[in-house]
């Protein structure tokens, strides 16, 4: 089961319900995998510290054009739909830094004048963490093409066992990419007027995908009352309120694991675990029974 742990604004919890809620599941016997798709900030090491065992270059393919063969008769512009490659009088001009690697362009060309180059666009880091599967992504510095790297972070999660996809901030195209696929997406949020904004985005997304969810409110003795009130209305169910505790602030800036503060915050993450899959569960029962 695949379980994306998402947010429509930064710095909710999300990293800290989805890191302590992988190395619990792999506590439990399970074999889990935690997959960082925040590659513009990845911050999961810092509280699993994995043993990293092997790391690769991530490219994707560019349009190389061969000024010999090109006749400039602007049919690869025309194909692309992020303007990667233009035609100018004759002249064709490429943007590497837009181009989305589809290969439309190399397709379109009559004459064979363009072939695709790699270029290099981050890297991905595997490795293990106290018997959990430890996955990352960490995209290069001022590169605008998150969604590769974050599709080559999917696909090194093995397809057995259970994985816990660490996602991106806020409802754009690298949140979409890296929910894709999910079995149900964890939505984490505060109770503040921000929070209740960006929360609602995250859930028009969600629905939109037409991915189950449910909601967990992390410092929920702060702010008011409006969250749950929206929640209620939309029938959305909480999984889960985590109390604004200072040992968890404190545990947080040292990098260390919530469940490491007791028995309390490790039956909360047992029953938080318990709920997502009761709720897979029933919604693969009830798809059935319509079926």
């Amino acid at each position: 089961m695949k379980i994306a742990i998402a947010s429509g604004k930064g710095g909710t919890g999300k990293t800290t319900v989805a890191t302590n809620l992988a190395l619990f599941l792999s506590k439990t016997g399970r074999k889990v995998w935690y997959a960082d798709c925040d590659v513009e900030a990845p911050n999961g090491h810092i509280f699993l510290k994995p043993d990293i065992t092997r790391r690769k270059t991530v490219s994707i393919p560019v349009p190389e054009v061969d000024e010999q063969k090109c006749t400039g008769c602007g049919e690869c512009a025309k194909i692309c739909q992020y303007s990667a490659i233009v035609c100018i009088k004759q002249k064709v001009l490429t943007f590497h830094e837009l181009c989305h690697g589809c290969g439309g362009c190399t397709l379109a060309c009559p004459v064979g004048a363009i072939r695709e180059v790699p270029r290099e666009i981050g890297v991905l880091e595997e490795g293990t963490s106290d018997g959990l599967g430890f996955v990352h992504g960490k995209l290069n510095i001022g590169e605008p093409m998150a969604p590769p790297l974050i599709r080559e972070v999917k696909r090194s999660v093995p397809s057995r066992g259970e994985a816990i996809i660490d996602v991106p901030p806020g409802t754009s195209c690298p949140v979409i990419e890296s929910v894709k696929g999910a079995d149900y997406v964890l939505l984490v949020t505060e109770p503040t007027p921000f929070g209740l904004n960006d929360l609602k985005l995250a859930v028009e997304m969600t629905r939109e995908l037409g991915l189950p969810f449910g909601l967990v409110i992390n410092r929920s003795d702060i702010g008011d009352e409006r969250v749950r009130e929206y929640a209620a209305r939309e029938s959305i169910l909480i999984l889960l309120e985590i109390p604004d505790d200072r040992r968890i602030a404190e545990a947080y800036s040292r990098g260390e694991m919530v469940l490491s503060l007791g028995d309390y915050y490790r039956g909360m993450f047992a029953l938080l675990s318990d709920r997502i899959f009761q709720e897979v569960s029933d919604r693969t029962v009830t798809a059935g029974d319509s079926i």
